[in-house]
C-alpha cells in the first residue's frame, strides 16, 4: 500500500510558475506508475499527467503540453509537476495518484489505486 502526500500548490499570476510535490510512503513506490489529475469546481477531474516507474514514458493531456514537465525522484519517492506559464483555466485541486504495476505501461485513467489527498492551486488573471 502507498500513502501519498502533495504540496506545493498556492496562489499565483496567470504565466507563474509553480512545483507540486507528491511524497509517497510505503513499499516498492519504484514500481508503481505515477500520475497528476486535477479537479475544477462543476468539471469532472481530468488526467493531467503520467509517468511510468521507469521514468521513461509520459503522457500529457493538451492542455498541458508544452508547459507542465513530470518527473520523479524514486531516491526520494518523490513525483513532481513542474507548472509554467500558469493560466487561470489551471485552476483546481491537484491530487497525485499511483498504481502498481509491473509492466511498463501508461496506465488508464482508471487504473489508479492509490490518492492523495488534493493540493489547490488557483492563477489570478
Amino acid at each position: 500500500q502507498v500513502q501519498l502526500v502533495e504540496s506545493g500548490g498556492g496562489l499565483v499570476q496567470a504565466g507563474d510558475s509553480l512545483r507540486l510535490s507528491c511524497a509517497a510512503s510505503g513499499r516498492a513506490f519504484s514500481r508503481y506508475h505515477m500520475g497528476w489529475f486535477r479537479q475544477a469546481p462543476g468539471k469532472e477531474r481530468e488526467l493531467v499527467a503520467t509517468i511510468t516507474w521507469t521514468g521513461a514514458v509520459a503522457y500529457y493531456a493538451d492542455s498541458v503540453k508544452g508547459r507542465f514537465t513530470i518527473s520523479r525522484d524514486s531516491a526520494k519517492n518523490t513525483v513532481y509537476l513542474q507548472m509554467n506559464s500558469l493560466k487561470p483555466e489551471d485552476t483546481a485541486v491537484y491530487y497525485c495518484a499511483a498504481d502498481y504495476d509491473p509492466l511498463e505501461r501508461l496506465p488508464s485513467p482508471s487504473d489508479y489505486d492509490y490518492w492523495g489527498q488534493g493540493t489547490q492551486v488557483t492563477v489570478s488573471s
